[in-house]
């Protein structure tokens, strides 16, 4: 059966009936790995990378002969509040210019071999203001999270996601905050190009949102503080690990969606692989909260999933040692 919530209260129980890694399977990669012509540990990331998708995909020689790439677009009714410097119809013109083929993400994934697909959310219906409403009902989350479940392609060896969203770097901030505590200034930065005054506005909205909504259950402060593609981005993360598909996540944004499965339950995201260090300032504070080390760190925030793509080169080439190497006894080279 397709894989969907029907609550919120749902997710937080999931950790203890979905799939875990395959511990048989990484000890078989390990051992793989110890026995190619190298030394031991000599391939850095590239090892542990193999290591972590022979454990999801339950073989000792993982691959990818399919990348699915989703990227989640959505509009933000904070946006009334002025935190955007680009106005919101921006979100369905970079929708068209995905499906045109003219982003960067697009070229990402066509050099790095996955498929692209962009799945708009209700773009005409911005959620609210979250300083004066909760940004979405529980209903309106858990069909957001629907949706991005059903968008999964059960058949991928890989799953990368990315999001769109003109004021979603303040959602982004919002829920990381509300996830792991601190001060809003601790999370906000500059997203599409604010200057300080804007920076100091999004952390004030946020503020005004955390007083409103208060602390405490995570998957509440989702739909609170949320919005749609990030509600989506949470629905495919738990589809992929039900279907036990590792995921490679963007940066900031697209971490920050995740940030309330994590404070629910952090092996929700056991699946996950971070694929760049996003120049957004609160990503640094983010993954070292998750515990995760970026792929990739080339200064990039742009968004679009652009980092997790551009990652995808870099685990293929892990896989591509990892099964193509020869072992010492097939090399007739001495491992001493």
């Amino acid at each position: 059966m397709p894989f969907e919530v029907s609550s919120l209260a749902e997710i937080a129980t999931l950790a203890d009936s979905l799939p875990t890694a395959d511990a048989t399977s990484i000890e078989a990669a390990r051992s793989r790995q110890d026995s190619l012509t190298k030394p031991p540990g000599a391939l850095g990331r590239l090892e542990e990378i193999a290591v972590f998708l022979a454990g999801w995909q339950r073989s000792d020689r993982p691959k990818i002969d399919h990348a699915q790439t989703l990227v989640f677009a959505g509009n933000h009714g904070i946006c009334d509040r002025g935190v955007n410097p680009f106005p919101q119809a921006v979100t369905a013109q970079m929708v068209l210019n995905f499906e045109a083929g003219g982003a960067a993400i697009n070229q990402l994934c066509q050099a790095n071999g996955a498929h692209l697909q962009v799945v708009p959310l209700e773009l005409d219906r911005p959620t609210q203001d979250f300083t004066t409403a909760s940004a979405m009902s529980e209903d309106e989350t858990v069909a957001a999270i629907n949706v991005g479940a059903s968008a999964l392609d059960v058949s991928t060896d890989i799953l990368l996601l990315g999001e769109m969203g003109i004021g979603n770097s303040t959602i982004a901030a919002a829920l990381a905050c509300a996830s792991f505590g601190g001060s809003p200034e601790e999370w906000v930065g500059a997203g599409t190009g604010s200057n300080q005054e804007g920076i100091a506005l999004k952390a004030r909205v946020i503020a005004e949102g955390l007083e409103r909504h208060g602390a405490g259950d995570p998957l509440k402060a989702l739909a609170d503080l949320g919005g749609r593609e990030q509600a989506a981005i949470c629905g495919a993360v738990l589809a992929a690990r039900d279907a036990s598909i590792p995921v490679l996540l963007d940066g900031y944004i697209c971490t920050a969606a995740v940030a309330p499965l994590f404070a629910a339950d952090s092996r929700l995201l056991d699946h996950c692989l971070i694929g760049h260090a996003s120049a957004e300032p609160g990503h640094a504070k983010l993954v070292e909260t998750m515990g995760k080390a970026p792929v990739l760190d080339f200064a990039m925030r742009l968004g679009e999933g652009t980092g997790a793509a551009l990652a995808l080169g870099i685990v293929k080439s892990a896989l591509a040692c990892h099964n193509g190497m020869a072992t010492f006894a097939e090399a007739g080279v001495s491992d001493g």
